[in-house]
Formats: structure tokens, C-alpha cells, sequence
């Protein structure tokens, strides 16, 4: 992988990172903002959304730490580069999923493999 193409990914992994941050940030002071709601239905509905909203941050702060690794790999220059099998991962499925660690063909024999035998 060239210097451009590495540096258009960290931009993209850069761009990812501040955006989920931004969110979390939001997400932190909508949860501060106390309504007092009288009618049952009204609350369960609130409550409701607060336990998606808290849902949704919990996948973006997993994928916080992917992204903030994948940025570690880039650094390494083991960025692009199957964990499984030292191959290089194919640019469409980079620019697909930029924090991907696997070439496709490891990741489809890892899911087949979980599929087959439940882990």
C-alpha cells in the first residue's frame, strides 16, 4: 500500500474516531437533561430511548477501540495485512470496512468455521 493510500485511511479512521466521540459527548448530555414525566407511558417510552441510545454508543465504543487499534496498525505499517494469513487485505474491502483485520477469504473461512461449530 502507498503513502496516499495509507494516508487517506487514516484520514477516514481519523474522521470515524472524532465522530464517535462527538456522539458519545451528545449522547452524555442528552442522558444529563432530566425530564420529569407524569404519565406511565410517556416515561417507559423516554426510558426506552435512553436504553437504545446507551445501546447504540456501547457498539460505537467497541468499534472506538477497533478503530483506535486499526490506527496503532498503520503506525506498525501492519495495516492492509491479513492477522491471519501476513496477505494483503484487498483495497475494496478496505474501503468498505477500514478497520477490517482480516483479508475476505479468512473472514469467510473464520465465520464459516463459527458457524459449523458455535465459537
Amino acid at each position: 500500500m502507498n503513502a496516499a493510500q495509507l494516508a487517506f485511511f487514516r484520514a477516514r479512521l481519523e474522521q470515524m474516531e472524532k465522530e464517535i466521540l462527538s456522539n458519545a459527548d451528545e449522547t452524555t448530555e442528552h442522558l444529563r437533561e432530566t425530564v420529569i414525566v407524569p404519565d406511565p407511558a410517556d416515561r417507559a417510552t423516554i426510558e426506552e430511548e435512553h436504553a437504545l441510545e446507551l445501546r447504540t454508543r456501547d457498539r460505537e465504543r467497541k468499534l472506538l477501540k477497533k478503530v483506535q487499534q486499526v490506527l496503532a496498525r498503520i503506525d506498525s505499517g501492519e495495516y492492509g495485512y491479513c492477522e491471519e494469513t501476513g496477505e494483503p487485505i484487498g483495497l475494496p474491502r478496505l474501503i468498505a470496512r477500514p478497520t477490517a483485520t482480516l483479508s475476505l477469504e479468512a473472514q469467510q473461512r473464520r465465520e464459516l468455521r463459527q458457524k459449523m461449530f458455535g465459537g
